[in-house]
């Protein structure tokens, strides 16, 4: 009886110190996150006082005059990254079905490995790919052939120069379609075999069960690749910077030169003087910030909402 009380105390004990061992990283998360929120809010805080909420709503951008609005950043921030999305979520999608419910095992293998490399390849190599190459290719071809059939439409209009938000969507939909893949393809192979052959067994074809039984087996899986690609898009910056013309202004057509949050730190910062101009900048990062939890938030919230609903109708 003496041996089972020691044996309890120490397996207790040791539960008790691998409960608060683990809590404390835990803790050392929220506390890292609250530690960058803070040190964006305190160096900011020139630029809040000089513009308030107007920061946020002014497109006004000039550094001599030390007048500063995020506008037109979080414009071209927010046009890129649903561009991006655009392009890549069918893309991806439509790859990842093909690569776990329709192509040979040998074929799926190789194609699987090479998305893998593509997702590891820098930001600022697909950069330089798309001067020497998606630039020529938009300005001679792309673009000129979008503005032919739609050129009555304000997206589509004005003058074509090969850099814009369009040519960074297309980079960004570039960088973020291995991720869609990979992590769509991972949800589609994790559902059940039960499933497939249920839908088969009742008459389907190979596609009618992939659509039928998989896909909505798989939805949170593959909202959640969506998602990622969008965090991935929103905080991009080296690509960007080198595709979409470095414009601190709002244009309607797609074709035209812009900026983005991350671009305009990354191009600044260094030669910022002063205290508005830096502050002004920390206050984009705080907002890009605040965006990317909003949206991921927001990622979340749908998720958890279709998880209900799915567990409701079962």
């Amino acid at each position: 009886m003496a041996t089972s009380s020691k044996l309890s105390r120490r397996r207790f004990g040791g539960d008790e110190a691998a409960h608060l061992f683990t809590l404390l990283f835990a803790v050392s998360i929220l506390a890292i996150t609250l530690f960058l929120v803070w040190e964006l809010w305190i160096h900011s805080s020139p630029a809040r006082g000089n513009f308030g909420f107007g920061f946020l709503t002014s497109s006004l951008w000039n550094p001599v005059t030390d007048q500063f609005g995020a506008m037109p950043f979080i414009y071209g921030t927010v046009i890129t990254s649903a561009l991006a999305l655009l392009i890549a979520v069918p893309l991806g999608v439509g790859a990842a079905i093909y690569l776990s419910e329709l192509a040979p095992p040998r074929v799926s293998n190789t194609l699987t490995f090479l998305v893998e490399l593509l997702a590891a390849v820098p930001s600022v190599i697909f950069g330089l790919l798309a001067i020497f190459t998606l630039i020529p290719l938009m300005r001679d071809y792309v673009e000129p052939a979008l503005q032919a059939v739609a050129g009555s439409v304000p997206l589509f209009g004005g003058h074509i120069r090969g850099s814009g938000y369009l040519t960074a969507g297309a980079i960004l939909a570039i960088m973020t379609f291995p991720f869609i893949i990979s992590v769509s393809r991972e949800a589609l192979m994790a559902v059940p075999r039960e499933q497939r052959e249920a839908a088969l067994a009742l008459g389907a074809t190979k596609w009618e069960s992939t659509y039928d039984a998989v896909l909505p087996f798989a939805r949170l899986g593959i909202l959640g690749s969506v998602f990622l690609a969008l965090a991935r898009a929103l905080g991009e910056t080296m690509a960007v910077t080198m595709v979409i013309g470095n414009d601190p202004a709002i244009h309607a057509s797609l074709f035209a030169p812009g900026y983005t949050i991350a671009a305009v730190i990354a191009n600044e910062f260094a030669e910022a003087t002063g205290d508005v101009h830096p502050s002004a900048l920390v206050e984009l990062g705080l907002v890009l910030f605040v965006l990317t939890m909003a949206i991921n938030g927001l990622a979340q919230l749908l998720i958890v909402l279709t998880t209900k609903k799915g567990s409701a109708k079962a």
